[in-house]
């Protein structure tokens, strides 16, 4: 039976969907090797991001145990909705988000904001809402985790990571087995709300 995990039950989630961009090949592997340098220099031992697991996350659409069919059918019809133009994506600074004693996300941001990626994920929200998922328009900083460590790292410039995004895709995460799976693919720009879906393994 799938259902959701959540405080009033003891069972364990055992997946996990969300939307989000992916940067292209080149790009992810410049990420990584950012990625390996700021650890060094900073002494960052924590959990890390595999290459292909980099990503801007838009919206996660809940903790399940098993995949629930039913909630995939409603975000395929929720993305289907979206018409939205390609966007430019621009990391110049890395930092920590502080707020926890331990496991601080380690992430990448923009230091004029990232206004086109809040405005897909308002669009986004909304078709959700549309779709019977509830409302998942809520404040949002775009940004993109490294790594997660206990050292509260200041802000710092970077050389800007940039790159066009294309598409947004539809994530189920196996917990616990970093593994991902990409359930559809669509396009932004001028073929906007073009399906790709069940795309191969992450």
């Amino acid at each position: 039976m799938n259902g959701r995990a959540g405080k009033e039950t003891d069972m364990s989630a055992t997946d996990r969907l969300f939307f989000a961009l992916f940067p292209p090949a080149a790009t992810a592997a410049r990420i990584y090797a950012l990625q390996q340098d700021l650890r060094v220099r900073h002494g960052l031992w924590g959990r890390a991001l595999a290459m292909d697991r980099l990503r801007v996350t838009l919206s996660h659409l809940g903790d399940y145990v098993g995949l629930p069919p039913a909630i995939v059918a409603k975000a395929h019809e929720a993305a289907s909705r979206v018409h939205a133009p390609a966007i430019d994506i621009a990391f110049d600074r890395a930092l920590s988000f502080a707020g926890r004693e331990r496991n601080m996300p380690f992430v990448l941001r923009n230091s004029e904001g990232a206004s086109a990626v809040q405005a897909l994920q308002r669009e986004l929200g909304k078709a959700m809402a549309l779709s019977g998922l509830g409302k998942f328009v809520r404040p949002y900083t775009p940004h993109m985790t490294l790594l997660y460590d206990s050292n509260d790292i200041s802000e710092q410039f970077i050389d800007p990571v940039t790159w066009q995004c294309t598409e947004f895709r539809l994530i189920h995460s196996m917990l616990g087995q970093t593994r991902h799976v990409t359930l559809g693919a669509w396009q932004l720009g001028e073929s906007a709300a073009v399906a790709t879906p069940l795309l191969a393994a992450e």
